[in-house]
């Protein structure tokens, strides 16, 4: 298992997939030394992009090259980071390339020997290639170094129990454990959440949380579900009110739910009202566009306010609750109401309930149709017609030091090249939907942008600091940065290190921002770590960082805000009219015009 801080992080699925740029702008596969990226920053020089330069060659060249390295320059090169060592190895996990795998995890034990991770990371390799018997003591290992390492503990367990099937989140969703069981998980939970997030309780006190697993310990009977319980942990993990501290985005929920006990419609929740935006195998009875009142007599305002309470979001943020819930709404409904067996609804212009067929296979929309940048990949770049505004859209800033940081690099400086040449005067950023990832990323971007030297962090805190972090100390705009005007567009997908981009935007004033609110700021608890609770072991991620911009002056509570507030109606959403960008179009039209 891929772990970092010593348990695996629980990448966020909007942000966790890494493409190379595309548009009318393709650069072609980096070129430069990518071992240099970030070097004027940190002074040292990454270890992986050096071994990667030779790739070519067997891994046990690469590897006596790694120790002539480490002996001959030891201080040009950064030989600390082990999980930039461990992604580097996993790279050919994935590829199924195990021998190469098992090379480099093997290195990686010499270097780190006290730590866990390694351990797990060569014990899965070796369970990969078919030897159980180096695989249980590596993760044997591993278990001994880390005790709370569940990942060790289950694959140990599997290896002496090749009997054992590991039970999946929808065979336990009905299965019922006892009530004292279920109360010492949350109180474990409420514990674990507290000691392990720098900021638990940064946006609630202390008696307010602790009131509210009390409340949700007095829900359990003796027949309580883990499907119910499951739903009155999501409440707790939310209310740290931290968009990286959740039980996988809902996801965990809504793949435990069993088919039939879905809502058989795809909604949409848009200014205030829920619309039917796909009837599934309920045409007959309700029609696209149909405005929901009620679910088996619940008013939806009501639904939606419960729904909202179990759903992690950046301080008081809503407009990342309202993109979570439209995208797993027929997943949600269900928990918010009960589990119902049946389901009517009451809708605008009609009295009578409407008695709805049962779910068959509901398939959630991962983004809107209607925003879509010119190309399919995250990174693009295009150029409108009048050959005086361009667009740059930025789906993820997910490009590591130790993943495509120069895929990332070649994109930006390549587009800004042909901006400048062709004279733009007009500048799209396009940052919706953008879950976060690398400082590296928003920082050359931002030194494009910004016109005078810039500190990226006030503060980082995170365990096994010793120094500064590339983006504590001054940062040089480019000379050849962009003079003209910018634009940006936000919603309240945008996460992580896209606020502490656009929390940066914001206060130096580098351009007019459109759309929603973002879903995050300045201010952000990071990193992930999975926790198991000890009875019903249910997964969770918790973070246990913290990194926050120099914009320091904005409020923590809500997310960057607009210029221009401009919200989707259900007509562009149906219609898959881009109603920010065309908005955007439209004001940068008539500003020339003046």
């Amino acid at each position: 298992m891929f772990m970092m801080n010593t348990k695996a992080i629980g990448w966020i699925v909007l942000s966790c997939c890494w493409f190379a740029a595309c548009g009318l702008n393709k650069p072609s596969q980096p070129s430069a030394d990518n071992s240099k990226v970030g070097a004027a920053q940190t002074g040292q020089l990454s270890i992986v992009q050096k071994l990667k330069e030779f790739d070519h060659l067997p891994v046990e060249e690469r590897i006596a090259l790694y120790y002539k390295l480490k002996k001959e320059s030891p201080e040009a090169y950064n030989f600390k980071n082990e999980d930039e060592l461990t992604m580097y190895g996993y790279a050919f996990m994935w590829s199924n390339n195990v021998a190469e795998a098992l090379a480099i995890f093997k290195l990686i034990v010499a270097e780190f020997p006290d730590s866990s991770n390694p351990y797990d990371s060569l014990g899965e390799a070796y369970l990969k290639s078919g030897n159980k018997e180096l695989a249980l003591a590596n993760y044997e290992k591993s278990l001994a170094l880390n005790p709370d390492n569940f990942n060790a503990e289950d694959q140990i367990d599997l290896i002496k129990h090749p009997e054992k099937v590991r039970e999946k989140p929808i065979d336990k969703f009905a299965r019922v454990f006892t009530a004292e069981a279920y109360k010492a998980d949350l109180d474990q939970l409420g514990n674990t959440l507290i000691k392990v997030h720098p900021n638990a309780l940064k946006f609630i006190s202390r008696e307010a949380f602790l009131k509210n697993i009390e409340e949700q310990k007095a829900l359990i009977t003796d027949q309580t579900t883990y499907g119910e319980f499951a739903w009155y942990c999501s409440e707790i993990i939310a209310n740290v009110h931290c968009s990286h501290t959740n039980m996988g985005s809902f996801y965990t929920e809504n793949a435990m739910l069993p088919p039939a006990l879905k809502f058989p419609l795809q909604t949409r929740w848009v200014n205030d009202q829920l619309f039917v935006v796909n009837p599934l195998n309920n045409a007959a009875q309700v029609g696209v566009k149909a405005e929901i009142l009620r679910i088996n007599g619940v008013a939806v305002s009501k639904i939606i306010s419960d729904a909202y309470k179990h759903i992690p979001s950046q301080g008081y943020i809503k407009t990342t609750k309202k993109h979570v819930f439209n995208r797993w709404s027929s997943g949600m409904i269900p928990f918010a109401l009960g589990f119902p067996e049946t389901y009517n609804i009451v809708v605008k212009g009609a009295e009578a309930p409407i008695v709805l067929n049962k779910a068959e296979t509901v398939r959630e929309p991962f983004r809107d149709a209607s925003i879509k940048p010119a190309c399919d990949d995250n990174l693009c770049f295009e150029m409108l017609d009048d050959n005086q505004t361009a667009i740059l859209t930025i789906s993820t800033f997910n490009y590591y030091q130790w993943n495509d940081l120069g895929v990332f690099i070649n994109f930006i400086d390549s587009s800004f090249a042909a901006i400048n040449q062709k004279g733009i005067k007009n500048l799209i950023i396009d940052v919706r939907f953008n879950g976060g990832g690398s400082q590296h990323a928003s920082i050359h971007l931002l030194k494009y942008l910004v016109d005078k030297p810039f500190i990226y962090y006030s503060n980082a805190q995170f365990e096994g600091k010793t120094a500064k972090i590339d983006g504590e100390e001054l940062i040089t705009p480019f000379e050849h940065r962009f003079k003209g005007k910018c634009y940006f567009m936000i919603d309240g997908n945008g996460n992580s290190t896209t606020g502490h981009f656009m929390s940066l935007v914001k206060v130096f004033n580098l351009g007019t921002i459109v759309g929603e609110e973002l879903g995050s700021n300045q201010f952000c608890s990071a990193g992930q770590k999975i926790c198991r609770l000890s009875n019903t072991k249910l997964e969770y991620y918790v973070a246990n960082n913290t990194h926050e911009s120099t914009a320091t002056a904005l409020p923590d509570e809500v997310g960057i805000l607009p210029d221009h507030a401009v919200t989707q109606s259900i007509d562009d959403y149906l219609n898959k009219v881009d109603a920010v960008k065309v908005y955007t179009i439209q004001l940068i039209q008539k500003r020339d015009k003046k």
